[in-house]
Parts: structure tokens; sequence; C-alpha cells
């Protein structure tokens, strides 16, 4: 069975079922949503995609199951599919802050357990998706990074990383996105219209990140090839670190690791 399905057909289920039939990563008629209320994603079912309310029935069908819930309602979910589950299954979380140990304490049988942490960026095959296997569980990496790697960057990382990297990767979306809205604002400021202000923003901050991952150099090695003496793009960063951009960012970063840290499921 190479059917996958998605259990939790949400924002980010619904995301990763489109990127993956988007990049031909499996067939959008090989692909089962579940949802409660179809009424809200009644529309994939023109894309070829299989939707049902019947969770049992999903797994059933299916080798790989990626479990795109809320972290309050996987106990509950666990326990209605666990008599359907066999060896040959392949549990995939995308589930925040929940260990795969705590998801393997809910299931009687020795099936592989992968966390996945993807961002937003997922629907437009541009997500950074950081990956980590239960103990015993490391042989089913490759498959599953191939699938995420179709829809973005990957990377395998230790467990105990993974709330960082919903932080840095899952969060960092919003971060960036804040930057973006601020040039924006202060390209209005300087006299272009809203829509220009924001393309001009937008492509400039894809294409500095474009240069990092292309090159694989030092984001200071970059701005050097920008600044030059007495210039206004030193004068401006130099500003910027004087208010504390740097600073910000970091307490941000880790204002945020602290919170999650925090929350309890």
């Amino acid at each position: 069975m190479a059917t996958i399905s998605i259990i939790g057909g949400g924002n980010l289920g619904t995301a990763i079922a489109q990127g993956l039939a988007k990049s031909k990563s499996a067939k959008a008629s090989s692909l089962i949503i579940t949802r409660r209320n179809l009424s809200k994603i009644e529309a994939l079912k023109k894309e070829g995609f299989v939707l049902t309310t019947n969770n049992i029935e999903a797994v059933k069908k299916s080798r790989i199951i990626l479990l795109c819930v809320q972290p309050k309602q996987l106990a509950g979910l666990l326990k209605e599919i666990e008599h359907a589950l066999t060896v040959n299954h392949m549990l995939v979380s995308t589930i925040t802050g929940v260990s795969t140990e705590e998801i393997a304490s809910h299931i009687q049988k020795n099936v592989p357990v992968i966390r996945a942490m993807p961002n937003t960026a997922i629907a437009i095959g541009q997500s950074m998706t950081c990956l980590c296997a239960q103990s015993g569980s490391e042989k089913h990496l490759p498959e599953v990074e191939k699938l995420f790697s179709a829809l973005g960057q990957t990377l395998v990382i230790e467990e105990r990383l993974m709330k960082a990297a919903t932080v840095l990767a899952a969060s960092g979306i919003a971060f960036f996105m804040r930057y973006v809205r601020a040039a924006t604002q202060g390209g209005i400021q300087m006299g272009f219209d809203s829509e220009e202000a924001q393309l001009i923003a937008s492509q400039t901050a894809k294409g500095a990140a474009s240069l990092l991952l292309s090159r694989e150099s030092h984001p200071e090695i970059e701005i050097d090839k920008v600044t030059t003496p007495q210039g206004c793009t030193i004068a401006g960063l130099n500003e910027m670190e004087h208010q504390g951009l740097s600073s910000a960012l970091i307490k941000g970063i880790i204002t945020s690791f602290e919170k999650i840290n925090s929350i309890k499921n």
C-alpha cells in the first residue's frame, strides 16, 4: 500500500497534500485526507483527493499516516486507530511539542514513529522541515525525508532540538514577515505606494535568503559586499544596531523558545 493518509485536514494537512500532489511525489488520488467536517475541504475533492471522516478506514488503506491534529486530540485519535495499525504502517507526526516517546506510549504495537516540523511555506514547496525519529525508527527517516524534500529543504536533527526548530522555522515565518512589513512601511514613507514597497521588500528578502542558500556563505560576507566606506548602507545598519535590531531578534526568538517549553499539552 503506497497510499498516504493525512489525519487532520486543517491548514497544514491540506497544504502538505497539495504540495505532494503539485510536486508529483504522490497522485492526488492516492492521498486520503480526513476531517470531521468535510464541508470545509469539499473543494479538494475536485482536485482528485480522497476525503473521508473515517480515520480507521483511512489507516487501513494506507501505509504512511501523517498525524496533523491538535495536541489535545492526539490521545483520542491514537486510541481510535490503534487496532487498525500494523507493524507495516509508519506514523509521521507534525504535532507541536509531542515527543515520539509520548506517541509510542499510546500504541501497543511496534509501529515506527517519525516527527516532522514543517512551516507554512510548505504550501508553495518552500518549507524548512526538520525531522527526527523515535529510537529504533531511524531506518525509516530517508523515506520521510524524501517525501518532505519535495516540499522544500529538510534537515534531520536530534529530537531534543525539535522545539527550537519549531521556533526558528515555524514561528520564524512570522518573524521574517514582520521584517517585510516594517521594510514596506519604510518604503511607503520614502514615497512608494504600498504594493510597490511590499514587492521590493519581499523580493529583496527572497534574494538575500537565496544568496545564502546558493553560496553557503555567512551573512556578514554578503553584507560586506553591499557596504562601502561612509555609505548609506553602513549608516543604516549601524543605526539599526544602535536601536537594538539584532538584540531584539535574539530576545524574541529566545522568548518564543521559553514559551514553547512552558506549554503543557
